[in-house]
């Protein structure tokens, strides 16, 4: 049987979750405050529009998404959790760490499932590049770098982009290195925006892998890209085409005279993964959580450690000092 879903937000992410919930699951009702978005995506989907959330306490929801601006998720997860729902809340999960903490143990007396949506763990790239680097098919990590860049979107309005950009490469540098960040440290600043828009991060790993992180929103081309500079192999992904670049070179000719015509041969592989929805990946293992009393690929707890790293990044711009993890 479907199980009983409700979102709350009628933002960009928001009609994302209805629709994919509309998919797979039951879709009881989307709430917002902003009547004009809730009804349109309600008539949309066919599904009923509720003014305040708190209506679908009294619904027969079994699960909800949380898709509202960062500030609101702590109250409304609580709220929900609270009565006995399962939460699905977008990143960031909490503008804080004792309220993310807080969550989380709250998630476990109620004996619920607490998901957070660190989508591009559910990217397909990703999933072939975990594999990958388990089974030593590149050689050991060296480095990582990362580059997310677009123009700026209308739907944040109280994070800036290390929190909204920053924060999935964070994640995704230590679900891939299986290692936790131990030290940031960011430059960036604000050109045209309240926060920053722009911010380069550089991180250090228990496993002495280093990472580096470009972010911005001002640059007018949507670039989705994640590096592995490894022993064996150079990987590049590609997060929006869903393909995986592997590259290594052989020295076949050498000669000290003439260093212009040093000779290589290149191994390079295209691979191209069959497209997949992000999104329809992360919600499906939400409800399967739900159906087989598992736990989440993204946890609260791994979602706070995330969280922490990003706000550290946050206070190293803003401080111009490296920040120790511990």
């Amino acid at each position: 049987m479907k199980i009983n879903v409700g979102v709350v937000g009628a933002g960009s992410m928001g009609q994302n979750h209805a629709r994919v919930y509309s998919e797979v699951a039951n879709l009881v009702g989307i709430a917002d405050i902003d009547e004009r978005a809730g009804r349109a995506v309600a008539k949309r989907l066919n599904t009923s529009y509720y003014s305040d959330y708190r209506e679908l306490l009294s619904k027969d929801v079994e699960a909800v998404s949380i898709a509202t601006p960062t500030k609101s998720h702590y109250a409304m997860a609580k709220e929900f959790m609270g009565a006995g729902k399962h939460v699905m809340v977008e990143k960031p999960m909490c503008s804080g760490l004792e309220e993310s903490r807080e969550l989380i143990d709250l998630a476990r007396s109620a004996g619920v499932v607490l998901a957070v949506g660190m989508i591009e763990r559910f990217n397909p790239v990703v999933e072939f590049a975990k594999k990958a680097i388990e089974t030593g098919e590149y050689g050991d990590v060296i480095t990582t770098a990362a580059r997310r860049v677009s123009s700026f979107p209308a739907r944040i309005k109280d994070v800036g982009v290390i929190m909204d950009l920053g924060i999935h490469d964070i994640d995704i540098m230590r679900y891939l290195l299986g290692s936790e960040a131990k030290s940031v440290f960011c430059l960036g600043g604000m050109q045209r925006h309240e926060y920053e828009d722009f911010a380069n991060i550089l991180l250090s790993f228990e496993n002495e892998v280093s990472g580096f992180i470009e972010v911005n929103w001002l640059t007018p081309m949507k670039v989705r890209k994640l590096a592995l500079t490894c022993t064996k192999n150079f990987a590049e992904l590609d997060y929006a085409a869903q393909t995986i670049e592997i590259s290594s070179a052989t020295l076949t000719g050498f000669d000290p005279f003439n260093l212009y015509q040093t000779h290589f041969e290149f191994d390079v592989r295209q691979v191209s993964l069959k497209k997949q929805e992000p999104l329809k990946r992360e919600l499906e293992d939400f409800l399967g959580a739900i159906a087989e009393k598992r736990r989440p690929l993204v946890t609260g707890e791994e979602a706070t450690r995330s969280l922490e790293v990003a706000l550290a990044a946050v206070e190293s711009q803003k401080s111009g000092k490296r920040m120790d993890l511990g």
